[in-house]
């Protein structure tokens, strides 16, 4: 059975409701990234980030995985233990398909993290502002969310993992955002067969040996269809 890593990024959920950063009208045209997406935005302005990540949490609740989503927790339902999705979406629409072998690098909505201790816990729809952080009892809680200029999770991990991929997969990422964007290059450098699904060629297309382009609910499970058939 060969080795799969996918990373997917807001073009998989798009379908599901969740606009991505480049959505006229959607919660991001609203804010800016500095003020909503950042450490610094934070300590401005709490409230404002809190508000807005709670309609984003409240968004994705009420959000349901699209044929994307489900295509991948079957693949890894036939591969298990060869399939790891790692995703740049904070949205539980991955588990919600059924997938169990997943890392969200850039956190996750329903989890809250003590930027005192770093204890993390199941976030409530709605955070407020001061929440007490229920392992040190400071006021201290903010959402579980890697911010610009900070640094994603997991990094190591999805390193090594890379360097035993034997496919590298990234379905629905622009390739303007690092690391992330750089996983494919990692990939090849290992030997892995690289392959982009994308509702247009990524920044970084050139890089890919495969490319499939798209409506992701369209392209993911014709390409999970023939990876089971190999």
């Amino acid at each position: 059975m060969p080795k799969i890593v996918i990373l997917t990024g807001a073009g998989i959920s798009a379908e599901s409701g969740l606009g991505t950063f480049r959505d006229e009208g959607g919660l991001w045209a609203q804010h800016r990234i500095e003020d909503v997406a950042t450490p610094e935005g934070f300590a401005r302005n709490p409230q404002l980030v809190v508000d807005f990540y709670n309609a984003r949490r409240a968004q994705a609740a009420e959000a349901s995985p699209n044929a994307a989503h489900v295509a991948l927790a079957q693949l890894e339902a036939a591969m298990p233990g060869d399939v790891l999705i790692v995703t740049q979406n904070v949205d539980g629409l991955h588990e919600k398909a059924g997938s169990s072998n997943v890392l969200h690098m850039h956190g996750q909505l329903d989890s809250a993290l003590c930027a005192a201790c770093d204890h993390r816990w199941e976030a409530t729809l709605k955070m407020t502002v001061g929440q007490t952080c229920p392992a040190c009892y400071q006021p201290t809680a903010r959402p579980d969310i890697v911010w610009f200029g900070e640094i994603p999770y997991y990094m190591e991990e999805i390193e090594m993992r890379l360097s035993e991929a034997d496919i590298f997969a990234a379905i629905g990422t622009s390739g303007n955002v690092y690391p992330a964007a750089g996983f494919v290059q990692a990939a090849a450098a290992y030997g892995a067969l690289t392959v982009e699904l994308n509702l247009e060629p990524s920044m970084v297309v050139s890089q890919f040996d495969e490319t499939h382009f798209g409506p992701a609910s369209e392209t993911v499970p014709k390409w999970v269809e023939g990876l089971l058939k190999a």
